[in-house]
């Protein structure tokens, strides 16, 4: 079985680039099938989704290779609009392909999608979206359809600020007829970017970043070439480390507007940090303390995918803090694995309250997902000991090499196992 060995207690110093966003350029791969053409993808991380991914384009049509870090789609060749079982449980972005399939050829037929364990996270937002663009959907037990004789524009107003949902009804309203707007938006970077990226492909798309968007139908779309944007989520997890180990670090390229609120929060608990010409300068060796509460809220908030790293610090550092998950209800499973390291935690429903102790130990553990998985591994670099993390698997979906990365900054950090 893949895992990952730790020796932790050496404090992270040295430099590390940042990858490209696992969140931003999953979307931006299923949008690149609304062009009849070619898309190139620079700085394009290469992690397990992306091959999953790639993997379900192949499968439609698309002819696909690498250059280094470039991903090169040629959608012209695209064929199907159909996405088996086999390649959609894999990973819970498939559902993306149901807005950009619906632009390409006014019909989709996908699973219900997979490859997540911290919530129900439903997708009843997005097809009630798709509806308002005249779209026919028939549910069935494994699977469902979308149909529609033409995309038309329409008003969509979402009671959440759903990111998938967001992206979904972008998508699908690129090429539509008339004019989409979208009220009740979410405003994540990553919607910025696919905005960003459909415009450079010559959709016209404007509001991309606050609760209203507004999406002029075009009739096509061209070739286009699109640099990926540092991953904010990966920043922010080896911020977490060096706090874990109490280190100092510069992040390359970290894309500092994206993770304000990670950067208060530190901040609140007296951890030095300042802007660089390549990036970041995280300074974590002096006295810092915990933070009372956090909660977890859609972007400009506090990211819900960086709530178990911060619990992984809060573990080890004296005092009392309390975090609060409001968007995914079972994102608190790796409490029990951090427990089994010396933390002290408890947790109820959607609240997790945290005793800190001086110093965590190593322990064997198991990653049940993405960033429970990042979270052990922020825990181990600063725990007493061995720590052996079980399940690689799932951090590779979002870390292209997170032993790679923690080794450039000192840590003791292996791969065993095949990846």
């Amino acid at each position: 079985m893949e895992c990952i060995e730790i020796f932790g207690g050496q404090p992270l110093k040295g430099s590390v680039k940042v990858q490209g966003a696992k969140n931003t350029v999953l979307p931006i791969m299923a949008a690149a099938i609304l062009n009849h053409g070619i898309s190139v993808l620079h700085n394009c991380p290469k992690i397990v989704d992306v091959y999953y991914m790639i993997q379900i384009l192949e499968h439609i049509g698309c002819v696909i290779k690498w250059e280094e870090n470039t991903l090169i789609i040629n959608a012209a060749t695209l064929k199907s609009c159909y996405i088996p079982a086999q390649f959609a449980n894999k990973m819970r972005s498939s559902i993306f392909l149901l807005g950009s399939l619906l632009g390409r050829f006014n019909e989709a037929k996908l699973p219900y999608p997979g490859g997540c364990v911290i919530g129900e996270r439903p997708i009843g937002l997005h097809l009630e979206g798709l509806r308002k663009l005249n779209v026919v959907i028939t549910e069935e037990e494994s699977e469902l359809t979308a149909r529609v004789s033409k995309l038309t524009g329409g008003v969509v107003n979402f009671s959440f600020p759903s990111v998938g949902a967001t992206e979904n009804i972008v998508l699908a309203a690129v090429c539509a007829q008339g004019t989409t707007r979208i009220m009740g938006a979410a405003r994540e970077p990553e919607i910025i970017e696919l905005c960003r990226f459909l415009n450079e492909m010559g959709a016209s798309i404007t509001g991309a970043g606050s609760n209203e968007i507004l999406i002029e139908g075009v009739e096509e779309l061209h070739n286009v070439e699109f640099n990926i944007v540092a991953d904010r989520i990966v920043a922010g997890t080896y911020i977490l480390a060096a706090l874990s180990t109490r280190g100092r670090i510069n992040l390359v390229d970290a894309p500092i507007s994206h993770i304000s609120s990670l950067l208060d929060t530190i901040s609140k608990m007296g951890v030095v940090y300042k802007e660089t010409k390549e990036g970041l300068y995280i300074d974590a060796t002096g006295r810092f303390a915990t933070i009372p509460f956090v909660n977890t809220e859609p972007y400009p908030g506090f990211p819900t995918d960086l709530q178990s790293q911060l619990m992984a610090v809060l573990a080890g550092i004296p005092g009392e803090s309390c975090i609060c998950e409001n968007l995914f209800e079972a994102r608190f499973k790796v409490a029990k694995e951090l427990n089994s390291m010396g933390a002290r935690i408890t947790y109820n429903d959607r609240i997790a309250k945290i005793c800190g102790v001086p110093k965590l130990h190593g322990a064997m553990v198991y990653a049940e997902e993405l960033r429970g998985g990042a979270a052990l591994v922020v825990a181990a670099v600063g725990a007493e000991g061995l720590t052996l993390i079980e399940n690689r698997n799932f951090i590779d979906r979002g870390y292209e090499d997170i032993c790679r990365d923690l080794t450039y900054l000192g840590a003791k950090i292996t791969s065993k196992g095949s990846r």
